[in-house]
Order: structure tokens, then sequence, then C-alpha cells
């Protein structure tokens, strides 16, 4: 009986336990629930709100406007509000931002300026339906399809000669000491062009404008470019994104992995842990381990901190320049029904060494301001050779060669006058040089 009743005493309290932990357990329910229905009658109070303020514009704002564009508006002002990077893409947006991120697009291959009024060739692009007609620098387009171009803006000029490829295009030009002509061009796939590339004496100079979908092609093409060109006389690469605003964040990583064998080179964390993500690099680097230098200053931005920020913590790259620009979010370009889009920032990135460049930006390891470079005359001072009496050289050819006189040529070649690229070559040459007195 006594463990009968010690069994009914011990259920008894099994179901208090049971009831409280019941009372426990939904009590922050019945809370979660509260809150909930308030959060939902908060927001439709909220959206009962923007309707009565958007009915109220639209009909009795001093200007008829359209609901489009309020509600275009009204969507870009909560993204906007947001932070600094998203936004909403109307179709025109949304449509140029494509092309700008693919790299290509249906047109002629001209770069255009505007000059009173008429679309003035800048040049035509090497092997593009501008350059085959035979289109030179400083011709001005002065109707599209016999349309007058005056009225026109640049950017609508621009739009009217782009369009689907093998669709045809006249063109009026006028040039200088010429009667205008027509010609009638095929529009074809145009390539922008965010790499370029040259030779500076021993060094090779790569200068990345922007990341869109033809940037690693590119890269690869200039570095085998450069190789084939100076073979083992190739000191090293200069890497350029000085006023690179950034772009695709795939072609950050890819370019990244061109010059790394292995580790990380970017993670990625959002709102949800479990949508973090880490970016390794594959083997092989394409420059076979020669030294570089990566110029970056306050206009270097996003994938190309990206990539700044993977070459330093590896290692792999000297930085000079200044202080980059420091945007340390990832940004997805959402479609929507429409035509339409929008930017919404979905993450941080963090260098491999684990760090978030976010306002911050990337310190350089050597930091070189902008400077202009002047050279001083410096023909008058003394020299041994210039004293009375002095000793001759027994080699024969201890005469120095005397400075430039006044009057002769002293331009300096580009690479000079751009001081922070002089201070790198500077530098891949003195990294050589130490190189070769360690080897022999």
């Amino acid at each position: 009986m006594k463990s009968i009743r010690q069994m009914k005493s011990w259920s008894r309290v099994a179901l208090l336990g049971a009831v409280a932990a019941t009372a426990l357990l939904a009590v922050p329910a019945m809370e979660h629930a509260d809150a909930q229905s308030q959060n939902d009658t908060d927001t439709y109070r909220q959206l009962s709100l923007f309707g009565d303020v958007f009915e109220r514009v639209r009909s009795e704002y001093v200007e008829e406007v359209s609901d489009q564009e309020l509600i275009e508006a009204a969507i870009n002002g909560m993204l906007t509000s947001l932070d600094p990077h998203s936004s909403f893409l109307n179709s025109k947006s949304f449509r140029d931002m494509r092309v700008q991120t693919k790299g290509e697009f249906g047109g002629l291959g001209i770069e255009v300026s505007m000059e009173n009024g008429l679309v003035k060739v800048v040049s035509p692009i090497d092997d593009t339906p501008a350059a085959k007609a035979g289109l030179q620098p400083g011709d001005l387009i002065t109707h599209l399809d016999g349309e007058p171009v005056m009225g026109l803006t640049l950017g609508q000029a621009v739009e009217k000669m782009r369009g689907p490829v093998d669709s045809d295009l006249t063109i009026s030009i006028r040039r200088q000491d010429a009667e205008p002509f027509d010609v009638t061009l095929t529009r074809a796939v145009i390539k922008i062009r965010s790499v370029r590339s040259r030779m500076i004496d021993d060094v090779g100079y790569i200068r990345i404008t922007t990341f869109n979908e033809q940037t690693t092609t590119g890269l690869q093409n200039a570095i085998e470019k450069i190789k084939a060109e100076k073979g083992d006389k190739l000191t090293g690469y200069v890497i350029d994104l000085r006023n690179n605003p950034g772009g695709l964040l795939d072609e950050a990583i890819s370019v990244s992995d061109t010059f790394l064998e292995q580790g990380e080179i970017v993670s990625t964390r959002g709102r949800d842990p479990e949508n973090a993500s880490r970016v390794h690099a594959k083997p092989g680097d394409l420059t076979d381990g020669k030294p570089l230098v990566v110029l970056i200053n306050g206009g270097s931005a996003s994938a190309s901190e990206i990539v700044a920020g993977a070459l330093q913590d590896h290692r792999r790259a000297i930085l000079l320049g200044t202080q980059s620009f420091g945007k340390g979010s990832v940004q997805t370009i959402i479609p929507l029904s429409g035509q339409v889009a929008m930017r919404l920032t979905t993450a941080r990135y963090y260098t491999p060494s684990g760090r978030s460049i976010q306002q911050t930006g990337i310190a350089p390891d050597i930091n070189v301001p902008l400077a202009r470079i002047e050279k001083l005359d410096n023909s008058q001072a003394r020299r041994e050779a210039d004293l009375r009496g002095a000793l001759n050289n027994p080699s024969g050819n201890g005469v120095a060669k005397p400075e430039a006189a006044d009057g002769e040529d002293t331009a300096q070649p580009p690479e000079q006058a751009d001081y922070q690229l002089a201070r790198a070559i500077d530098l891949l040459r003195g990294i050589d040089l130490y190189r070769q007195r360690i080897v022999n």
C-alpha cells in the first residue's frame, strides 16, 4: 500500500509538473502569438497610411503624376533608406545594368562624345563594324537612319545606335575637308574592354577598369600576351585597380584565383548563418609566381577590394597607393515582374584573414599618395671631372654623360608622369635586382 500511495503521490507530482511545464511553454507561445498579431495589425495600419498618402498625392499634388512614377519612387525610397547600395531598377536601369555586367551588346563599336549637338567619334574600336567601315576619330554623326541627331542627348543617341545583332543602321557622316556622306553599318556583338595591358620595358602593366563577364578572359589574354612578348626577361606585373568601382563578385573571385595557388579567397555571411559561404582558390598561378604590385586608391571599391584583400592576406602581392573605398557588402539583383528588379544588400564579405573592410577600406602595404614628379635642374653641380688637375680614370670611361641641356626634349613617358605607377615599377625592379644578387 505504501508503495501504491507513493506511486499516487509521484503521479500527482508528475501531473502537477506536467501542468506547470505546459503552462511555462504555453505562456511564451501565447505572448509570441500576441506579439505577432500586434505586428500584423501595425503593418496593416502602416500600409493603410501609405494608401492614404498615395491617394492624397495622386489627387491633390500641384501637377499630375502617374501612378507608376509614384509607386516606383516609393519603392526606391524604401530600398535606398536601408543603405547606399540598395535600390530599385526600373526597366531602363535594369537593361543598362545587364549590358554593363554582361560586358557585351549589339552595336557599331564606336567610342563617342557630344560636340555642338552632334555625336563625335572619339575612336572606332578595333575589329568592329565602325572600324571596318573606315570611320575616323573626329567624324561627326549628323543623322541616324535619316533622323537628325541634333536635339538628342548622348544617352539617347547611343541607345539608337545600339540594337539587335545583324540589324542595319545608316549614319550620316560629316568629315573635315570632305563632302558629307552616308554609310550603312550592320550591328555586331561589341564587347566592353575592361582589361587593357602594355609592356613598360620589362614590366607587364595590366589595367582593370571594372569587373564584368569579360574581365577574367581579358586578364588571361593579357597575361599570355605579356609572357609571350617578354618571356624569361619579365620582371613582374603591375595590376592597376585604381578608380575601379567593382562589379561582379564571381569575376573578382576568378581574377584573384588567377594569381593564387591555394587558400581562401573570400567568405560571405548573410542574415541567415546557414547561407554563409567560403570560396577557395584552385591550383594554378597563371603568372608563374612572378612578383605582383597592385595599385589601389580611394576609388578602388567592392570587387576591387576583394581582389586586393585576398592577394594581400596571402602575401601574393604588395599593395601600393592609398586607402581603398571601404565597401564590404554584397548586393543581389532580384528580378521582379514587369522587367524591373531591385538591388538588395544580402551579405557582408570578409577577406581570407576574416576581416571586414566595411567603412575602413584596405590599407596599402606602401602608402604612396598622388604626387607630381618635377625634375630639378642639377646640371650646374660640380663633379670630380670638373676639378683642375683631377686624376684620369684608368679605364678611360669615367666622364659622365651631361644632363639634358636647355631646349632639349625632357618630356617624360606616361608611366613616369604617374608617380604611383613609377614607384610600383621601381619596386618591382628592386625586388628583381635583389633576387638576382641573392642567387649570384
